[in-house]
Parts: C-alpha cells; structure tokens; sequence
C-alpha cells in the first residue's frame, strides 16, 4: 500500500512537471512572437487572384504587430477576431482615412488598394495598440 501511494505521488508529481514546461516553453515562444512581432512574407500572408491577403489576428493588440510585403500588388488586411473585447476592434488607418469597428469574433476585409514601398500603420481607436507593414 505504502509503495502505491508513492508511485502515485511520482506520477502526479511527473505530470505537473511536465505540464509545467510545456506551458512555459508555449508562454516563452509566445512572448518571443510578442517582443520580435515580426513575421516574414508568406506566414501570414496569401497571394490569391492577384491580391495579397494579410492576415492580422485582433485580441489585445495586433498579431503580428509587423509584416513585410510586397508592393505594387492590390492588398486586403484581413482582421480575424475571437471573442475580441478591447479597444483593438477598433481599427484605425490613418493614411487611408479608414475606421472600422470589427465584430467581435469573425473576419473582416479592408481594401487598401495597391501600396506603393514604404511602411503602412493601423492603430486601435485609442491609440493603445498599432500595427505596422512594410511594403517592399
């Protein structure tokens, strides 16, 4: 009896040690994701019918919070929510006099046409959080 109880606390013991690393390891490369917030070309982005697609997913902020494209080729920054409650829903490009408010959970296209190089900026309605996309 007394063996048992020991290999069940090895057990349990085994297991929140290794569902603690997992979590941390998850929480280490999110924060890496968080800080670096740069993807490159291709991991967020979709070329399709001649129109680049980016992907931004909306929660707390923008993700990622920089992308590099390419320029010259017509662009819809796709805005995917789930059960989005801040100030990210809404979503403001200045240099295209855009504001949107995003549904709370879903996705959301905004045209912006064909960009020239340079950099893109969206920002939440407060201000708080942005985003940035370096056309190339």
């Amino acid at each position: 009896m007394e063996n048992k109880n020991i290999i069940i606390s090895i057990l349990i013991t085994a297991m929140l040690v290794g569902g603690a690393i997992f979590f941390v390891g998850r929480e280490n490369n999110s924060d890496m994701n968080v800080n670096q917030g740069v993807l490159i070309s291709g991991d967020n982005i979709l070329i399709e019918n001649g129109r680049q697609i980016i992907d931004i997913d909306v929660k707390g902020g923008y993700w990622p919070r920089k992308t590099v494209a390419k320029a010259g080729i017509p662009t819809i920054i796709r805005f995917k929510t789930s059960s989005t409650f801040d100030c990210s829903l809404s979503v403001r490009l200045p240099s295209e006099g855009i504001r949107k408010i995003l549904p709370q959970t879903g996705s959301s296209d905004i045209d912006i046409g064909t960009s020239t190089a340079g950099q893109f900026f969206g920002t939440c309605g407060m201000g708080m959080y942005s985003f940035e996309i370096d056309f190339n």
